[in-house]
């Protein structure tokens, strides 16, 4: 009985709340579901959901084509490239453009399974505040937040694993040969031949996209939820 009222007394709040957001299904379950969620709970369950996000993130991002055929994170031509394609195709250089373009997001690709562990410490970071603001945040809060407060040392830590990648795909050395061969046109403006700062920077937003995509539907859809941690912090939110 005590339960009804409470269910009652919920929903007539949410009918009588003017110009807040409040979704009355989860306000109901949260008076049903007993004692209030704590906030090591809270902490505990952002950090879960956020691992949940950058496993399968980084799982979608390292098949292949999984940078190179999703348009949401597909590495395109460095800016100065792109500005001059339509001469290094004009000079013969089309089919090493296209080989670069794809090397590049296989570089990606290989270097995204190796992220996990990378993100993942970051995801330590968080604090219980931190993390109680981020619950009431928007649907991709957590990894705004994880991008803001962490991208220095997830570039730091990132960038020898995507130059290793890129040497593996041969990447670097169709970018050099590129770059070398535009160079050699008189009164051009040269193309920089340093591809790393680039490709790491476009690989870590990337992925981050992903994350976010995860996230979202942790926090929208039930079925996502796949622990009870999950269902318990996400499914009590007001």
């Amino acid at each position: 009985m005590k339960k009804i009222f409470l269910v009652a007394f919920a929903l007539s709040f949410g009918l009588l709340s003017c110009g807040q957001k409040i979704n009355l299904g989860n306000v109901v379950n949260a008076v049903l579901s007993g004692a209030p969620l704590t906030e090591q709970e809270i902490s505990a369950g952002l950090k879960e959901a956020l691992s949940v996000g950058i496993n399968l993130g980084a799982d979608k991002a390292s098949a292949t084509d999984g940078f190179f055929l999703n348009p949401a994170i597909k590495i395109l031509l460095p800016p100065e490239v792109q500005k001059v394609e339509s001469t290094l195709r004009n000079i013969g250089l089309g089919g090493e453009v296209d080989k670069f373009m794809l090397a590049l997001n296989r570089g990606a690709e290989q270097a995204s399974q190796q992220a996990k562990p990378i993100f993942i410490s970051a995801i330590k970071q968080l604090t219980i505040t931190d993390a109680i603001n981020i619950l009431k945040g928007e649907k991709d809060a957590a990894t705004q937040f994880l991008k803001r407060t962490t991208s220095p040392q997830l570039v730091a830590a990132f960038e020898p694993i995507m130059v290793n990648s890129l040497n593996k795909t041969n990447a670097t050395k169709y970018y050099g040969d590129i770059a070398g061969t535009y160079n050699k046109i008189p009164f051009v403006k040269q193309i920089n031949p340093d591809l790393k700062g680039y490709a790491t920077q476009k690989a870590i937003d990337g992925l981050f996209v992903l994350v976010a995509q995860e996230e979202a539907k942790i926090r929208e859809n039930p079925l996502a939820r796949t622990t009870e941690l999950l269902k318990r912090v996400f499914g009590s939110q007001l």
